[in-house]
């Protein structure tokens, strides 16, 4: 898992007001703790975060923090966004340790076409496209690849049918489900057959006659 290193400032003002003041700045309030280490409240470069959350690791990358001299090894938590412009507006730094698990959220990639879209038109839905895992920081996948050419319609995959990997524990739920492949909501409209809607003339003639006689 790749290393990346992010500079924290220390000795911002807390409250809402000063929130929002820094982000003017272009910086980002943030918390760091864990292991033993006091809740901290640093800032950090918006750029610079940016940068540091979108490498191959995504939001899984190793943070070394370095505030005021000191180093620690952190993860991206509890991220926080604006709710109309998608900036990261707060988030907190886990400090972590080489070799003790973490658990982490790992995207899906869902490789090749379904038999059921190639062949019957049918539709993919993808209920769940990440998933939690527990594994020591550095052995965390950027992704897990799953197959999913052989889908059929009415076929599914679930967290059971993912690839074991070596020192990865999925803490999702086995059958929870990932994807599926459907017949297109307009196909499975079904008309009604006009022999069905109509009554055979006979069987009309015989209703009318047990009428009279009731009559």
């Amino acid at each position: 898992m790749e290393q990346v290193t992010l500079r924290g400032e220390t000795g911002r003002a807390l409250g809402s007001r000063q929130a929002r003041r820094l982000r003017r700045l272009g910086r980002v309030p943030a918390v760091v703790y864990g292991h033993g280490l006091e809740t901290r409240s640093v800032a950090v470069d918006r750029r610079d975060l940016h940068a540091a959350l979108h490498t191959e690791a995504g939001f899984n990358a190793l943070i070394n923090l370095q505030v005021e001299g000191d180093e620690y090894l952190t993860v991206a938590r509890e991220v926080q966004r604006h709710p109309v412009r998608g900036d990261i507006i707060h988030l907190d730094f886990i400090r972590i340790s080489l070799d003790e698990a973490i658990e982490a959220e790992v995207p899906i990639e869902f490789v090749g076409v379904p038999v059921g879209v190639r062949e019957a038109k049918g539709i993919v839905e993808t209920p769940h496209a990440s998933v939690m895992v527990s594994a020591l920081p550095t052995a965390i996948p950027s992704h897990i690849t799953l197959d999913i050419t052989a889908l059929r319609i009415g076929d599914s995959s679930r967290v059971s049918d993912l690839p074991e990997l070596p020192g990865v524990t999925y803490v999702s739920e086995p059958d929870m489900l990932l994807i599926m492949v459907e017949v297109p909501a307009a196909a499975q409209v079904e008309e009604v057959p006009a022999a069905a809607a109509a009554p055979v003339e006979g069987e009309e003639a015989a209703e009318v006659a047990e009428t009279e006689e009731e009559a």
